[in-house]
């Protein structure tokens, strides 16, 4: 069974997510080795543990696609969830590059 265009779309924030999600990650331990605080340790965890979130949820969008292909509301539940979860990284991204050059 194909997926939906809402799971789609939520795969698709899913793994945009991941992708600015690694640089801000890189940038994070960065700081965390020059600083040794705990606050840029605590948002090198988050970002560790949404990457996961992100990682597992795309899994199982390929491995489990029947579960959300079949109930448009199931669609619009998980893709609601990928919306705002999106946007965290984002707007730590805002200046365009911003996380690809390392700039905070």
């Amino acid at each position: 069974m194909a997926m939906g265009t809402l799971i789609t779309a939520a795969v698709v924030l899913a793994g945009l997510n991941t992708l600015l999600l690694l640089p801000l990650v890189g940038v994070w331990v960065r700081n965390y080795n020059t600083f040794r605080t705990g606050l840029v340790g605590g948002l090198v965890l988050f970002a560790v543990a949404m990457l996961a979130e992100n990682a597992m949820a795309i899994y199982f969008f390929f491995s489990m696609a029947s579960f959300y292909s079949g109930d448009p509301a199931v669609q619009k539940v998980v893709e609601s969830q990928k919306a705002p979860a999106f946007s965290a990284p984002a707007a730590r991204c805002a200046p365009v590059g911003a996380c690809v050059a390392g700039v905070r």
